[in-house]
């Protein structure tokens, strides 16, 4: 039967910020840390997975299902354009379009089967069902009660109900029409209003309260990872750091300019020039904007980066993550 250790989930934040320590302290605080596999080789991905499963406690692995190659290329093409002075700003170049690119996605499910990890997400999309019965328990992230009825086709184990609310990629397959406005505890309404499996809400937490709240309305745990950006063993950017603890940032926002998917982060710069311009087409513009991303890093430039955060960013503190869970987890 599909249980999970506590009613806390540290979500997978994929580009650094999710680390082999983050995960290994989380369990070891008494809740679930997921590794994030997203851009990272299967070599990568397996060296953590060695060095969570050596440490002997509950661990997950999120997974990105592949996005299909965008139909029509000519937008991606005039998008690249448009960022060229960008690339000159920042003294780099921009690479040739990659139009395809499955993450290893095949590489990182073996690995995940050979590994036997306890907890396997999958965002982005549903996974085949024959990839779901390989594997021990699943979760599909969803963000609407149609994604939900799809994902109960292959028969996860459970579901992530993600709200427009939380940082980073939303989980979206309908990149076009999604807006972020949606709360966690009206997704996860949505979502509970569908199936009787357990459902993980997701998105702004930062607070007991509202960890409280969501579990008092269903949820079978809560996932958050905002909250744990700026914890001691997460990988986060300095640049990103800093951000988040200038006091300069005071508002989130939805866009595509950095990866061609919707994605909240903390307005800058680069979301103000570009969002009105940016295409569908992760990854493609997620390949493409990373040389100037890379430089602004380097030179702790905050206002070309992808700084991903959720709604409840000015929550987030440093400390070591079982302080930090300790924080948001309710008394009793």
């Amino acid at each position: 039967m599909f249980a999970l250790p506590g009613p806390v989930i540290v979500a997978p934040m994929a580009g650094g910020p999710s680390t082999a320590a983050l995960v290994v302290a989380a369990g070891k605080a008494g809740a679930l840390g997921f590794l994030a596999a997203g851009y990272k080789t299967p070599a990568a991905v397996e060296e953590e997975l060695r060095t969570v499963r050596s440490a002997g406690v509950p661990y997950g692995l999120n997974i990105f299902v592949p996005t299909p190659s965008p139909a029509d290329a000519e937008p991606l093409h005039r998008y690249r354009e448009t960022l060229s002075a960008e690339a000159a700003a920042y003294g780099v170049e921009l690479p040739p379009l990659r139009l395809a690119d499955d993450d290893h996605f095949e590489a990182k499910v073996a690995l995940a089967v050979e590994y036997e990890v306890p907890y396997v997400s999958f965002t982005f999309g549903v996974p085949p069902a024959d990839v779901v019965s390989a594997l021990r328990d699943v979760l599909i992230t969803v963000t609407d009660r149609d994604e939900a009825t799809r994902a109960l086709t292959v028969g996860p184990d459970a579901l992530i109900a993600q709200a427009g609310t939380a940082g980073g990629h939303a989980s979206t397959t309908d990149p076009a029409a999604y807006a972020g406005t949606t709360t966690a505890a009206e997704v996860l309404a949505d979502v509970l209003a569908v199936t009787s499996r357990p459902v993980v809400a997701a998105g702004g937490t930062s607070s007991s309260a509202d960890v409280a709240a969501l579990l008092s309305a269903g949820a079978a745990a809560v996932q958050a990872g905002t909250f744990f950006l700026l914890a001691d063993e997460a990988g986060t950017r300095t640049a990103q750091r800093e951000a988040m603890l200038s006091g300069a940032y005071e508002e989130t926002a939805v866009t595509r300019a950095f990866t061609g998917h919707p994605a909240r982060g903390l307005r800058n710069r680069f979301i103000d020039v570009h969002s009105s311009a940016a295409p569908i087409g992760y990854p493609a513009i997620h390949h493409l904007t990373a040389p100037i991303r890379a430089a602004a890093a380097a030179a702790g430039d905050a206002s070309a980066l992808n700084l991903w955060a959720g709604t409840g960013f000015a929550a987030a503190r440093p400390g070591p993550v079982a302080e930090l869970l300790r924080a948001l987890t309710p008394e009793g």
